[in-house]
């Protein structure tokens, strides 16, 4: 069912990860140029990844268990996007004149966060399937 709450979160996700990357700098480098995501293929291709996992993830609603996988393994994707991130501040913060962290870094938590609600949404509803099919 496409009307469910996991797909509202699915779809607030997909929308993070795609399109809030245009919008949102990750950091500023020492010459005042903004770098967003769109300029780094690595970033730009884990959050294209992120994205289609989730809008992927939205239409498996008949098929719950791999809807759940696959929110498990997009959040280890923006994880390991987080990781980068990480990696990549302690690097720009070691220069000689420290550069401005934006705020399109944190977007992969915001995503992870509406990740975890769609998959307690996913897994509730899983539960209440095997409840009524045990009254059967």
């Amino acid at each position: 069912m496409i009307q469910r709450i996991q797909s509202v979160y699915l779809l607030l996700a997909a929308g993070i990860s795609a399109g809030l990357i245009f919008v949102f700098h990750l950091w500023i480098t020492n010459e005042d140029v903004k770098i967003f995501a769109i300029d780094e293929l690595l970033y730009f291709g884990l959050f294209l990844g992120s994205s289609f996992l989730s809008l992927l993830s939205l239409f498996m609603f008949k098929n719950r268990k791999l809807q759940f996988v696959l929110g498990r393994l997009n959040m280890i994707l923006n994880f390991i996007l987080l990781g980068f991130f990480v990696y990549q501040s302690l690097n720009v913060s070691g220069e000689a004149l420290v550069s401005e962290k934006g705020i399109g870094i944190f977007l992969p938590i915001l995503s992870i966060v509406l990740l975890a609600l769609a998959n307690n949404a996913i897994k509730k509803d899983e539960d209440l399937v095997k409840s009524v099919d045990r009254l059967r």
